[in-house]
């Protein structure tokens, strides 16, 4: 037989609206639905970042420094690589009459911007404000309620509203902020009193290159030519460092997710072939009655089979195309993506890739198995079932190992990747092994009195059975439920239990060291009782760490060891006489308050282990251009969820007192004091300090925190959903064994509500046995995320986890019990003279 031969036989035979292998399609759509989606908006992120590369950063190349600007030498040689343009961010309070609001000041020159345009409310561009101009963010306007040509206050100097920010081109470059922006000029921040020495600021210098140049050569560099000035450089082919991290870290997870869930829908799949083939069996020995070879039966089949995953397929990537304009909408503002459609070959390819591997992988043994049978074995399949066809195998493997093979190389953590589809194979191992342990140990049970409750307790081991399956889709689905149900309560545990009752009202920064006791005053005149701590607060960067004698310089480094993140660019320091609140000492021994020998300090300890530090090393920083060298005097624990001041390093006072620095402050009030009061105290006495709300921290966190949980139960909705697809998959894989079994019963004497009673007292008694494994498969994995990834206290609420475990098993119960009526409704005269 031909290929076009076996071609129009399947083409006859193939329903129009392929049913049969509806469940097959079905479950080939959403995974590639999923993994095309994920893939094109990455790509489309991706792509952003790499073509509006300038326009995010604000230029080819950028130096960030703190509490200083570049000097003469540093700025003549970023001018000999184009045009530069310099400026400032800082934290500051913009006041207008009794309402204060913490900002992201942002000074820039005349030049800015380098790249793209800044745009003002009613499409109008603007070039850099001029005088005491300003340019707000809507988030600014909205919390001074002021409009275009109002003025306010921030430090010394009465500004202007000259327009309202719509589009700055350069916002995703800039970071977190802990406020809406307000760009001035230039020089406003030091007419303003912002600007004094030991303020905490930061400046930003960029240039775009007259003449196109490598971008990784030119920063190494600069760095080569200036090792010890602490520059951060970043360029324009990573504008978004973090953004771009992040991107590829979700990205990576999603697929891996999604990946997850094709796989488990693929036993769907396998259920809803060996159904489709079943009831097909009497075709398929006509067929080979007929003459036709195994070799025609599996070209018939599989075309069939790969018609249908064809559809699905197709759909799939056209769903998961037309929803990315969708979440770029919904992601507009947070991430650079357009709202548009976009296409990207090679994210489509993989996902059919995917798609096309994994139904050939549970496609491959029922149809090899139907194959492989003289046509008397095929009539008699439905009181003799088939043998497993070990030729299978084979296939079966090859295309484990495409699929695998495939999501390593295109993983940018092939490890990772690898250790994720590791666990999940041991996840479906352990259901496996689970499902042959509840069909013998229904095996070993006495045989209830009852006759309905013996026959659904015979169900579950007889031969035949679909408990395997129903084992690993009730198994995963309920795993799943328990999950999402830990990670939730957990992350709100954490920030209702913990967060509040340890966080203070108000940071304020910059706190001129000389009017300290001016601050305490203050504070204690609206609140007596309130807690109040000071911490001098400098920024340096370590220049160099080691033995004595043979210390390492950070500038020589090709890479930062993992873990060793405080070695990359500038860090916060202080200085302290006693060891600070939340922190515990490991090793060694805490300077004493009179303390004035060799400089020392104290380091994280888990950082000190990434960086191979020990006590009695030294570490050489570069503050304010000066170089300071101290001793490793101890290492210590840091509580790093307290709501306070956390370093990697603390020096002995007299390693920083007499370096210009100002001081950071917290302030808890008593229960029930006002804060409005304080704060515009604060403002008002102290204009060149920033006041933040602690509240509004905490509200950016729980906002992050919800979407995380909210991008997790997304994903998992995928995965539940091909838990769902196996569940459905296996009832029908086991329908037709089933009806005979229904009919049998019927002509006995059965009615439909025993028939019933029957069906649910099977999925009962595997949905209770599942539900206690759920449990504790699914609360495992949660603490493991909670506090291993997350690092986050275990607070689950149980109250929360087993109600909606109990939601999971209505809902399991009632599609396993809904995919069962049809069975009901078969004609026993038509049935048997079917078989």
């Amino acid at each position: 037989m031909t290929w076009g031969m076996a071609w129009r036989i399947a083409r006859r035979d193939l329903n129009a609206r392929f049913k049969g292998l509806r469940l097959l399609l079905v479950c080939i759509f959403l995974g590639t639905a999923a993994l095309a989606a994920i893939g094109t908006l990455t790509a489309a992120i991706e792509r952003e970042l790499a073509t509006n590369g300038q326009q995010f950063l604000g230029g080819d190349l950028q130096i960030e420094l703190w509490q200083r600007s570049l000097n003469d030498d540093e700025r003549a040689a970023l001018e000999e690589l184009g045009t530069v343009s310099s400026g400032t961010r800082l934290q500051a309070m913009a006041r207008k009459d009794d309402i204060a609001a913490p900002v992201e000041l942002k000074a820039v020159d005349q030049r800015y911007p380098l790249y793209g345009a800044l745009v003002l409310a009613g499409g109008r561009e603007a070039g850099a404000p001029s005088g005491n101009e300003a340019y707000i963010a809507p988030g600014a306007a909205d919390r001074l309620g002021v409009k275009a040509g109002d003025s306010f206050l921030i430090g010394t100097e009465t500004l202007q509203v000259a327009g309202v920010i719509e589009d700055e081109p350069d916002r995703l470059g800039e970071g977190f902020q802990l406020g809406p922006t307000i760009i001035v000029s230039e020089d406003l921040p030091a007419r303003a009193g912002l600007l004094a020495p030991g303020s905490m600021y930061q400046s930003k210098t960029r240039v775009a290159f007259d003449t196109p140049r490598d971008l990784e050569d030119t920063a190494e560099s600069l760095k080569s030519r200036f090792p010890e000035s602490g520059f951060d450089i970043d360029t324009a082919d990573r504008a978004a460092p973090g953004t771009d991290r992040f991107v590829g870290r979700m990205s990576e997870f999603l697929t891996l997710v999604g990946l997850a869930a094709l796989v488990i829908a693929g036993i769907g799949i396998g259920g809803g072939v060996s159904s489709y083939l079943d009831a097909r069996r009497q075709s398929v020995a006509t067929l080979k009655i007929l003459g036709a070879t195994s070799r025609d039966i599996m070209r018939i089949y599989a075309m069939q089979i790969f018609a249908a995953a064809a559809a699905g397929t197709i759909a799939g990537l056209a769903v998961g195309v037309a929803v990315v304009p969708i979440l770029g909408k919904a992601l507009e503002g947070l991430l650079p993506v357009d709202t548009g459609f976009v296409f990207d070959p090679g994210a489509l390819l993989l996902a059919a890739a995917y798609g096309f591997l994994v139904a050939l992988v549970f496609a491959a043994p029922p149809l090899m198995r139907a194959r492989n049978f003289p046509a008397m074995a095929l009539m008699r399949a439905r009181v003799a079932p088939l043998a497993r066809d070990k030729s299978a195998l084979l296939v079966v493997l090859a295309g484990l190992a495409a699929i695998v093979g495939l999501a390593l190389v295109t993983a940018d953590q092939p490890l990772l990747s690898g250790g994720f589809l590791a666990g999940a194979a041991i996840v479906l191992g352990l259901l496996a092994l689970l499902g042959w342990t509840i069909r013998a140990i229904a095996k070993s049970l006495p045989r209830p009195a009852s006759p309905i409750a013996r026959a659904a307790l015979a169900n579950i081991y007889r031969p035949g059975s679909s408990t395997g399956a129903l084992v690993t889709a009730l198994g995963f689905g309920l795993a799943a439920f328990v999950l999402l149900a830990a990670v939730q309560s957990a992350i709100d545990g954490n920030i209702e239990k913990r967060v509040p009752e340890r966080a203070p009202d108000y940071f304020v920064l910059d706190v001129p060291r000389e009017q300290e006791s001016d601050f305490h005053a203050l504070i204690r005149e609206t609140d007596p009782g309130a807690e109040i701590r000071t911490v001098p607060a400098l920024r340096g960067s370590v220049l160099a760490f080691g033995p004595d004698g043979d210390m390492t310089r950070t500038s020589s480094l090709e890479e930062i060891p993992d873990g060793a993140w405080a070695l990359r660019g500038e860090r916060g320091l202080t200085y302290a006489a006693q060891l600070p609140p939340g922190n515990s000492l490991t090793e060694g021994v805490w300077w004493g308050p009179m303390y004035e020998g060799e400089p020392q300090v104290s380091v994280d300890e888990e950082f000190a282990s990434a960086a191979g530090l020990e006590v009695g090393d030294m570490l050489t920083f570069g503050v304010l251009g000066v170089e300071v060298t101290a001793r490793i005097a101890n290492l210590r624990q840091i509580d790093w969820e307290s709501m306070g001041f956390n370093y990697v390093f603390v020096l002995s006072p007299n390693a920083l007192r007499d370096t210009p620095h100002n001081l950071a402050a917290t302030v808890e009030l008593t229960e029930g004091t006002p804060t409005g009061p304080l704060l515009q105290a604060l403002v008002r006495n102290f204009p060149s300090s920033s006041v933040i709300e602690v509240g509004g921290v905490l509200q950016q966190a729980r906002t992050i925190l919800e979407q995380v949980g909210l991008a997790t139960l997304a994903a998992a909705s995928v995965a539940v959903l091909a838990g769902l697809a196996v569940l459905l998959g296996a009832i029908a894989a086991a329908r037709a064994s089933r009806t005979y079994d229904t009919v049998v019963l019927r002509v006995l004497g059965a009615d439909r509500r025993q028939i019933l009673v029957m069906q649910l007292i099977e999925y009962v008694l595997l949905a209770g046995a599942l539900a206690i494994v759920a449990l504790g498969l699914g609360s495992l994995t949660a603490w493991l995320v909670i506090t291993q990834l997350f690092e986050f206290d275990w607070l689950p609420d149980w109250g929360e986890i087993f109600a909606v475990l109990g939601l999971g098993l209505v809902v399991v119960l009632t599609f396993a019990v809904g995919g069962s009526l049809p069975l009901l409704r078969a004609k026993p005269a038509q049935a048997l003279r079917a078989l």
